[in-house]
């Protein structure tokens, strides 16, 4: 077996691990459990070793374990600064817990940033350079690639794109301020809009759905406006705009040749798209920031993180 390396995903409800040989995106083992957050950090880490364990080579020489973690992170001092997800971690050297424990070279990287290097080497950025990823689903995350590292600034806190503001004054985000990216076009934030709409009387499909006591999700309004439900259409529409604003700012700093764009409200495909260019086309200063430009799904799904810390393992 070539060069083992490990790729953790670790997640405020599910965490993953991964075996790889060499730089190959296939995995040669797998093993995925419940991350069980509510135990507290000692708990958790305890999870994450028998985790990896459960993947680990028979010959553990040259082996090498990059880990994708909710952020904030320092991934220069390999710490989990604060994660909301997970309760009780607060400056947790993960890093080096983990290098002690198993004896050998780890790496830390915050969860979107590492899917984006995922998508940048195995996936839809296709070693374009620069290349942004936008992961849009509860949350709003990102990830800068450029001459194929991850842009992380001087204490890893880089591409934070959910926390752009976008309404001032507007909703409040989960961090705490006002009107950010996440706050107004994450899938919290779509059915929101949508439950907002219908209780005011809105006509839509949506409404029997409600009826039938079923909760409105992002996804479920993307569903309506694939089957060109008005209201639907319309909040899809809005969200879009709203992300092409900001990723129209985007172009104007980092001038990339591809954007990706993933998680689970991507999923809801061409209307969200459709509208996000649209946007672009409208907020961009030059159109030359549109030329050689792609603004493509994603395309590793779920095992983006994955893959992404299998490559962040390959540099440890």
């Amino acid at each position: 077996m070539s060069q083992p390396l490990i790729a953790v995903d670790l997640g405020g409800t599910s965490l993953r691990a991964a075996l790889f040989a060499g730089n190959s995106p296939q995995p040669e083992r797998h093993k995925k459990t419940s991350t069980q957050a509510d135990k507290g950090p000692d708990h958790v880490f305890r999870r994450i070793i028998k985790t990896i364990e459960a993947v680990l080579p028979e010959s553990t020489q040259g082996l090498r374990i990059g880990v994708g973690a909710p952020g904030p992170i320092d991934p220069y001092e390999g710490v989990v600064i604060e994660a909301p997800n997970l309760p009780g971690w607060k400056d947790v050297p993960l890093q080096a817990k983990l290098q002690s424990h198993f004896d050998c070279p780890v790496r830390l990287g915050n969860d979107a940033n590492v899917a984006g290097l995922g998508e940048w080497r195995h996936g839809a950025g296709k070693q374009a350079d620069p290349m942004l990823y936008m992961t849009i689903s509860t949350g709003i995350g990102g990830g800068v690639i450029q001459g194929g590292e991850i842009m992380l600034g001087q204490r890893g806190l880089a591409a934070e794109f959910g926390h752009i503001t976008v309404e001032p004054g507007g909703p409040v985000c989960g961090c705490g301020q006002h009107g950010h990216l996440e706050a107004v076009a994450a899938g919290p934030a779509i059915a929101r809009m949508a439950n907002a709409r219908l209780d005011k009387g809105a006509k839509s499909s949506l409404a029997q759905l409600r009826d039938k006591g079923r909760s409105i999700t992002a996804i479920e309004v993307g569903r309506a406006a694939n089957e060109d439900d008005p209201l639907a259409l319309e909040i899809i529409q809005q969200a879009g705009e709203t992300i092409g604003l900001a990723l129209a700012s985007l172009l104007h700093v980092f001038n990339p040749q591809t954007v990706v764009l993933g998680g689970g409200v991507s999923l809801i495909g061409q209307p969200l798209f459709d509208s996000i260019e649209h946007s672009l086309h409208q907020h961009v200063m030059h159109p030359a920031y549109l030329q050689n430009f792609n603004l493509v799904p994603a395309a590793l799904g779920d095992d983006a993180g994955l893959v992404g810390a299998m490559v962040l393992a390959a540099s440890a």
